[in-house]
């Protein structure tokens, strides 16, 4: 089992999060609170974490990423 170390998020860490994550739930009208939803929300975090972590790198990446 291997484990993963989480660094800590701060708020301007959480704006790029929220922001692209807000716009590609708009963009299908999805509610953030849909299961979809929170899938993209795990997503995005593995995005940042991956080193997408500008608000439009991180949409880009959520755009080409299969969530189904």
């Amino acid at each position: 089992m291997s484990m993963m170390i989480n660094t800590p998020l701060y708020s301007d860490d959480i704006d790029v999060l929220a922001g692209a994550l807000f716009a590609w739930c708009a963009e299908r009208s999805i509610k953030l609170q849909s299961q979809e939803g929170l899938s993209a929300a795990n997503v995005a975090i593995d995005l940042y974490n991956a080193g997408y972590q500008t608000q439009d790198q991180l949409l880009g990446a959520l755009h080409n990423y299969d969530l189904h």
